[in-house]
């Protein structure tokens, strides 16, 4: 059965709106993760209601903590998180979270009895082998390589070197529930550069500001001491990788978006569009409301090495799509192994619309050329939905393939895109 199609609205004029974000999915994953291994009960505030952290919560459950939510909305909740021992005998579903399937194993190795994994059929391409081997390296015993899997341990912790140019979960995971360990853990990565490392640095702070010690003076090399997870009230950040296209929004139609709440200092890799959207055309401040996104009269084409802030790369292909100038977009190669092979969707949906996208080998070359109707498919990835709809704007019957993919980060996806155009001027 084919999914829904989504009649993308066009923009009447430029935009002019506030669009206030909920919490940032990777935050709230790890925060949850935290509080589920923390030394005392604690609370995790504004924490981000989607599929993914949905997942968390539930696999957090089966392991034995409990979590009760308060505060409800459609897109956020209070959670007040219980530790419990870490009990064996569940059975996790991941979903296509790639923080549920690389954060929840190395918790699960501290479990009493054993734990198994699986998925949505295509997390089961999904790197997961590196972080497999790693645990059983660490003393777990793991059958499979990649979903499903299933894990016992329990183990000791030590020295582990594994290869994490894939995704910088893998590191992450085994970061997150190392203070546990008896000897800790220190993580040696040995391969090409890891992708992604704002998302590192945000487990590193995350583990600092709950008490843990963490080493990461040397390069590619992360040592987490044993000892308690402080227990702790923290509100969790807007998600900025879900203001992207909101924020692109404001350069296609030549319009203002401002986001509420932009922090001052953040390890998001979304914090990266301050920089990028100005050389694709914007104008961008700070001011008393947020941060405030202004288009100029054309998009302009980038030259741009994505490699630390891959999650922009849907958004900053759809802008590239419709800009004036060529873009070149690189050091992305890892995109190929995420919800889907984001390189080939990007390429194939853009030039279903008449675009002209080639792939390299870690990257899109992307040459503006006057797109038309079409159907904009998303392979099950929010992400790509999103492009799709930024193209929609601008390009007169776009028609989005399963818009309800966003749940997966941003469940009111469509409802804040009508509000937001609904200020159009």
């Amino acid at each position: 059965m084919s999914a829904p199609m989504w009649h993308a609205p066009e923009a009447p004029g430029p935009v002019d709106a506030a669009v206030r974000l909920p919490g940032s999915k990777s935050v709230t994953n790890r925060a949850l993760l935290l509080a589920a291994l923390a030394d005392a009960p604690g609370t995790v505030r504004l924490a981000l209601r989607s599929r993914d952290a949905d997942l968390m919560v539930a696999a957090l459950r089966s392991l034995g903590a409990g979590l009760t939510p308060s505060g409800e909305t459609a897109s956020s909740v209070d959670w007040h998180v219980v530790p419990g021992p870490v009990r064996g005998g569940a059975s996790i579903d991941v979903g296509l979270a790639g923080t549920v399937m690389r954060f929840v194993p190395p918790m699960a190795a501290l479990a009493d009895g054993e734990v198994s994994f699986d998925g949505d059929p295509h997390a089961r391409t999904r790197p997961m082998g590196p972080i497999l081997a790693a645990l059983r390296t660490l003393g777990a015993e793991v059958s499979g390589d990649a979903l499903p899997f299933t894990i016992r341990g329990p183990l000791a912790g030590g020295e582990v070197t594994l290869d994490a140019s894939a995704s910088s979960q893998l590191v992450s995971g085994l970061l997150l529930a190392a203070p546990r360990y008896e000897k800790g853990v220190t993580v040696r990565h040995s391969g090409p550069p890891v992708p992604s490392m704002p998302h590192i640095e945000m487990t590193v702070q995350m583990l600092r500001a709950a008490g843990v010690s963490v080493d990461d003076g040397e390069q590619d090399v992360w040592r987490v001491e044993p000892g308690p997870i402080a227990a702790r009230d923290l509100t969790v950040e807007p998600d900025l990788s879900n203001a992207a296209p909101f924020l692109a929004a404001a350069l296609v139609t030549g319009g203002t978006v401002t986001i509420p709440g932009w922090p001052q200092e953040t390890t998001q890799g979304g914090d990266a569009l301050r920089t990028l959207l100005p050389r694709m055309g914007a104008t961008v401040a700070r001011t008393p409301e947020g941060l405030k996104v202004t288009g100029g009269e054309r998009v302009d084409g980038i030259d741009a090495d994505l490699h630390d802030v891959g999650e922009l790369t849907p958004t900053i292909a759809a802008l590239a799509a419709l800009a004036g100038s060529p873009s070149t977009l690189r050091g992305v190669a890892h995109l190929r192994g995420h919800e889907t092979d984001r390189l080939a969707a990007l390429a194939t949906e853009i030039n279903r619309l008449g675009g002209d996208v080639t792939e390299t080998g870690d990257g899109l070359v992307i040459r503006p050329r006057p797109l038309r109707a079409g159907v904009f498919r998303t392979y099950a990835d929010h992400r790509m939905a999103t492009a799709g709809a930024v193209i929609g704007l601008v390009v007169p019957g776009v028609q989005v393939e399963d818009i309800a993919t966003t749940a997966k980060t941003l469940p009111e996806f469509a409802r804040m895109w009508a509000l937001m155009l609904e200020e159009a001027r």
